[in-house]
């Protein structure tokens, strides 16, 4: 069976290159025992990081991988608890670990609070501090989940996509941003979408190494017939490609690109964009799978520990009823586990379970479909542990 996310591990060197040579990353030599900061932080979080949590520590055992967790609040939890969104003992804690696995933030109950005591405030904060500039999103339609999706069966057979977004520019963080008052006197707000060249240089080149170990196709997508700082990302898109003479670039408009992710998604291998389009295009690409539930991501820098997350929400609806999909965690603990650590077998060991608990037809309401058995998050956990037990990953 084939692995669930098809990209290879990589570090990006801070030293300029020659052109034409590529310059990747590369996982950490692997080691018996790993420091795991856990953040659950709101809604459905903690629900799936338990789930995920017994599924690392059974899949490590099995490897003879120790791990040491440390769980600390973020987002809402951490308002209620300290006052702002991200403590800086979390980030502390977060810096000296190994890797970071995040279940989700946010909810009703803080919408109206002041933008820097927002959930989402401590998420930025922690991208930041951890120095992550890249977050890859895998979107794969598994066969056993073909019928799940909202797109037509032959369309949505066979896909198989990586969004590369880049993560710590763009309108996010630009500035001046704010609000004022313009001419006339009337009230504005206001943000600055800006990108340096370093920041577009190295989230290109991390798409073209992803491409290069895909299928070889990467689709810039920018806004360059109205937006400047489209045209300098594509200028400098163009530029780095020359490094890469066996990736196949082409560019979309991002309006164009989100009515292409619906109406043919397999033309896509491998999209790199920016910080917002990013953010919209992936959750899209999400749906094509069937459920956001289901997808993991992983953000990376050039140095320091990985932060690892499902794209899912806090999904606060649904809080405290057994009723999340914890599929994403724990496959966002398999990417925490490959190129977080350089676990490959243990990674492999998740993955492989996850597709036989599919197989055995379990599904949580947001996958489900007449035929199979529906389960709660608990359930699904009990159910991908058995799996990892008694499935041996084939060799590396």
């Amino acid at each position: 069976m084939a692995a669930l996310i098809n990209l290879t591990p990589f570090r990006l060197h801070s030293t300029s290159i020659p052109k034409h040579q590529s310059r990747s990353f590369t996982v950490r030599c692997a080691k018996s025992s790993y420091n795991i900061t856990l953040l659950p932080g709101d809604g459905i979080g903690p629900e799936v990081i338990s789930v995920a949590k017994n599924v690392l520590n059974l899949a490590g055992s099995l490897e003879g991988i120790e791990f040491k967790f440390k769980e600390m609040p973020m987002g809402g939890a951490a308002l209620d608890l300290t006052g702002v969104p991200l403590p800086e003992e979390t980030l502390s804690t977060a810096k000296q670990s190994d890797a970071v696995l995040l279940g989700a933030i946010g909810g009703y109950k803080w919408d109206k609070n002041e933008k820097h005591l927002k959930p989402e405030t401590g998420l930025l904060q922690l991208r930041a501090g951890l120095k992550v500039f890249a977050n890859l999103r895998p979107a794969s339609v598994l066969p056993q989940l073909v019928d799940a999706s909202t797109l037509k069966k032959e369309v949505a057979e066979g896909v198989d996509l990586m969004v590369v977004r880049e993560l710590t520019g763009g309108i996010y963080f630009g500035k001046p941003r704010g609000f004022g008052t313009n001419e006339n006197g009337e009230e504005i707000g206001y943000n600055t979408e800006v990108y340096a060249a370093y920041e577009v240089d190295r989230i290109a080149r991390i798409a073209f190494e992803t491409a290069r170990k895909r299928g070889g196709k990467l689709c810039s997508v920018d806004k360059a017939n109205v937006l400047e700082a489209s045209m300098f990302w594509r200028k400098r898109v163009i530029a780095i490609a020359e490094e890469y003479p066996d990736v196949e670039l082409t560019h979309m408009y991002v309006d164009n690109a989100a009515m292409q992710l619906v109406r043919n998604p397999k033309q896509f291998d491998t999209i790199v964009t920016n910080n917002i389009f990013g953010d919209i295009l992936s959750d899209e690409a999400s749906m094509i799978t069937g459920s956001i539930g289901m997808l993991p991501s992983a953000s990376l820098g050039e140095s320091g520990p990985g932060l690892f997350e499902p794209i899912h929400g806090s999904a606060p609806d649904i809080a405290g009823q057994d009723k999340a999909n914890p599929l994403a965690t724990i496959l966002s603990a398999a990417m925490l586990l490959k190129y977080g650590l350089g676990e490959v077998k243990a990674a492999e060991r998740i993955e492989l379970a996850v597709l036989n608990t599919l197989d055995r037809g379990f599904r949580t309401g947001d996958i489900y479909s007449d035929g199979n058995k529906l389960v709660g998050c608990k359930e699904m956990g009990e159910q991908v542990l058995k799996s990892v037990d008694k499935k041996t990953p084939a060799s590396v």
